[in-house]
């Protein structure tokens, strides 16, 4: 890299626009959307679709709600040419669907264009030519004038053609490419000529696109120009402003926002961004922003999982994990602090009645578009005590206390340190039955046991116990259950503990729902262990909870 790049590059100038209105406004509504995934995202891939990816394609865009999509370039391939045609004669298109194709101001390309959309209801025909001083002086080495004659030549071509086929519902679209480098008042003057010829009104719909084909400077200054091209346009409410924007500097999400502050009423992009360099503006981002501000989009992605995995296949690109809203990993924490966060959010959300979403980190509601909470907590090295205790709460249903859950931590970092990767769910779980129980060969199995009351007001304990070495019957009186099993257990094992905390849950709301019991013993010097008990009887998963704390001699306190 230059240590002096303004030798090679030039800063974008913004234009004049001291009264802007756009900063003071906020989006309260969805614009009108466009998806060119079949035809902008398809000649950005490496091997374009071919027709039975573009139906796939075609029928989950459907899906998800679009009524106006771009799904050609007809005059430029015979692929596509052919899907035009298998859409319109399987009579694919929905009556409230417009399909758009694209054509440059050729008059060739303009007349294969429309062979390809006849007998459909409804078309947009969407022309473009270069406009931008680059592209006129160093491409195509025209004028203004030149620009400006092949624009309006294109488009009264367009409008005869669309004159003698009244069976179809026409639009049509103009964009001068590419409008955000482009001179402004160039920009506006080329398509007040187009408009001319045009005559936009209800009966003949007009979109004027206005592309930021290519980022040359912060969305700020884009919305400016969008601002200053709708005060400026004298046919402003009889066209419908859209606009195009690209991410080759990474902003074309705020781009097309500030265009819509800006005065702009549609948007064309793709799903996930697919398109030429870094891609289109991403839809699904967009439409998940105004969500996220309680702003129906008008699109469903309800089950974002399937959309993924199908965009995946036709495009032949993976969706990046992190992506906005859409990633595998776009609702998944693994900082132990964002992990208590979440938790904590999450508790308190099963407390309130309110139907508010107000959650640490996670800006919507991962069920809304079809994804579990079993993703949104994963535990690795980062994590903190919370990760592995919501793991075990959301797919076990143990509410571990505070302090086993500061132990079993220290466990879970250990392991994923001398690992160094991510700790499963069936290894958390497998981990945690290790140190605490509950499980089927714990080393001391409680077999059965029954109390009697005493006179005293205490209580007797009679219980079998399957050790290693046999059958061992413990028997017990204290002031209640764990203290008669406390002094039977440590009369038959010869051990020396005292029993320092105990807390116990159901694990579900029914009457025979099963009851977890945790208990924390210590011995005289300090050290201390956790045992776990699970039992349609809460008494004898307290038991099993208490054998599964002990050592097996006290040589194994620790």
């Amino acid at each position: 890299m230059l240590l002096n790049p303004s030798q090679k590059y030039a800063a974008f100038a913004p234009i004049a626009l001291p009264d802007r209105q756009w900063p003071d406004k906020t989006l309260t509504h969805a614009p009108r959307w466009l998806s060119t995934d079949l035809r902008d995202g398809n000649q950005a891939l490496a091997e374009p679709m071919d027709i039975p990816r573009k139906l796939r394609f075609w029928e989950l865009l459907l899906k998800c709600g679009f009524k106006e999509i771009e799904v050609a370039f007809p005059s430029a391939s015979e692929t596509d040419f052919q899907f035009v045609r298998q859409l319109i004669e399987e009579q694919r298109i929905p009556d409230d669907v417009t399909i758009q194709v694209l054509t440059q101001a050729r008059s060739d390309l303009i007349e294969r264009t429309f062979a390809s959309l006849e007998g459909a209801k409804c078309a947009t025909v969407h022309l473009y030519n270069a406009t931008a001083p680059l592209f006129r002086q160093l491409v195509f080495r025209q004028s203004k004038e030149d620009i400006i004659q092949l624009a309006v030549s294109a488009t009264r071509q367009i409008r005869a053609l669309c004159e003698a086929n009244p069976q179809t519902r026409w639009r049509y679209e103009y964009s001068p490419e590419t409008f955000c480098f482009t001179e402004p008042e160039f920009a506006l003057q080329i398509c007040e000529a187009v408009a001319d010829v045009w005559e936009p009104s209800s009966a003949r719909p007009m979109i004027v696109n206005l592309p930021a084909t290519v980022e040359v400077n912060t969305p700020n200054v884009y919305a400016d120009q969008i601002e200053y091209f709708c005060r400026h346009f004298s046919r402003r409410r009889e066209v419908c402003i859209s606009v195009h924007p690209h991410n080759d500097r990474g902003s074309g999400v705020a781009s097309a926002e500030l265009a819509l502050l800006a005065g702009a009423d549609r948007v064309e992009g793709c799903l996930f961004g697919n398109g030429e360099r870094t891609g289109n503006v991403c839809l699904v981002t967009l439409a998940m922003n105004l969500y996220s501000q309680g702003i129906s989009p008008q699109l469903d992605f309800s089950d974002m999982k399937q959309v993924v995995e199908l965009v995946e296949q036709c495009n032949q690109l993976p969706v990046h994990p992190r992506h906005p809203y859409a990633g595998k990993l776009a609702f998944t924490a693994f900082s132990g602090s964002h992990q208590d966060a979440i938790k904590k959010g999450f508790h308190a959300r099963e407390q309130s009645a309110s139907p508010r979403w107000e959650m640490p980190y996670l800006p919507v509601d991962p069920n809304d578009i079809g994804c579990s909470y079993e993703a949104v907590i994963r535990v690795n090295s980062q994590s903190g005590k919370s990760g592995a205790a919501w793991m075990l709460e959301q797919n076990h249903g143990l509410v571990l206390p505070r302090a086993l859950q500061q132990d079993f931590s220290r466990h879970v970092q250990a392991h994923t340190d001398r690992e160094g990767n991510e700790m499963t769910l069936s290894a958390l779980w497998q981990l945690y039955r290790e140190l605490y129980g509950p499980h089927q060969h714990a080393p001391r199995q409680l077999l059965d046991y029954r109390t009697e009351s005493q006179a005293d007001g205490g209580l007797a304990l009679w219980a079998r116990v399957q050790t290693a070495e046999g059958i061992v019957t413990l028997e017990g009186k204290g002031n209640g259950l764990l203290s008669a099993a406390a002094g039977a257990i440590k009369a038959s094992f010869n051990l020396t503990f005292a029993i320092e905390d105990y807390h116990e849950h159901t694990l579900g709301r029914c009457s025979e729902s099963r009851s977890a019991a945790y208990i924390r013993c210590s011995a005289k010097q300090g050290m201390s262990r956790w045992g776990t008990g699970i039992d349609n009887d809460v008494s004898r998963a307290s038991l099993q909870a208490l054998l599964n704390a002990l050592p097996e001699s006290d040589a194994g306190w620790k």
